[in-house]
């Protein structure tokens, strides 16, 4: 990596943001600090703070990047094809930002385009009948269900399970567990369909369950 200092006047927030964005992509965020981000740009650190006031300003404001991502609902859309394609787009959007998954909604100021997305399934939700509680009961159900799959299949990568099950079975002692060295067969041989076919199963089930709120609240 060049650590050459970059030509004077030549910083801009954009450029900031887009290499915060592909180091935090590369490194993850324990990597993700200011003096490292200004490595790889050919700055001082103090230059970093001129665009951005602080590592967690930052990022929000990154957090906002991958919510810009995600497909945003139409308010006048039929609202199981909108939120089952935001759901899509949001896990897409999570595999390609993975350190994202713990702070996606931790952010005490979240920016313009994560309040859009969530205004957007509120209103899809509102304009097709949810009462308000049922909205709220809806749109925490639906991001459980996809931030945790997300988080499961992040996991199970790192381990090599979507890769290499047959190499990750063989190396566990599972003659005590047979439901669980029956499953691992299954996978392994590619008697079942991998782990990420489940999203589209788990997707429907859970709309299914949102669709009946409307009749609970």
């Amino acid at each position: 990596m060049s650590t050459a200092r970059a030509a004077r006047n030549t910083l801009t927030r954009q450029k900031v943001l887009d290499e915060a964005l592909e180091l935090a992509d590369r490194e993850g965020l324990a990597a993700f600090t200011i003096r490292e981000l200004a490595t790889r740009l050919g700055v001082r650190p103090m230059s970093i703070y001129h665009y951005t006031p602080s590592k967690e300003e930052l990022l929000d404001a990154l957090v906002d990047v991958v919510f810009s991502e995600v497909h945003l609902p139409c308010p006048t859309g039929e609202w199981r094809t909108e939120l089952r394609q935001r759901s899509v787009s949001m896990r897409d959007a999570l595999a390609r930002h993975r350190w994202a998954l713990p702070v996606m909604e931790t952010r005490a100021h979240p920016g313009p385009a994560t309040l859009a997305n969530h205004e957007a399934v509120l209103a899809v939700l509102r304009a097709s009948g949810f009462s308000l509680q049922a909205a709220a009961h809806a749109y925490a159900i639906l991001d459980a269900f996809v931030y945790g799959f997300s988080l499961q299949e992040a996991m199970l990568d790192t381990v090599g399970m979507t890769d290499t099950p047959d190499e990750v079975a063989a190396a566990m002692d599972l003659g005590q567990f047979p439901r669980v060295a029956e499953l691992a067969v299954a996978h392994s041989t590619a008697a079942l369909e991998p782990f990420g076919a489940s999203f589209d199963v788990g997707l429907e089930a859970t709309l299914d369950g949102i669709a009946r709120l409307a009749d609970v609240y």
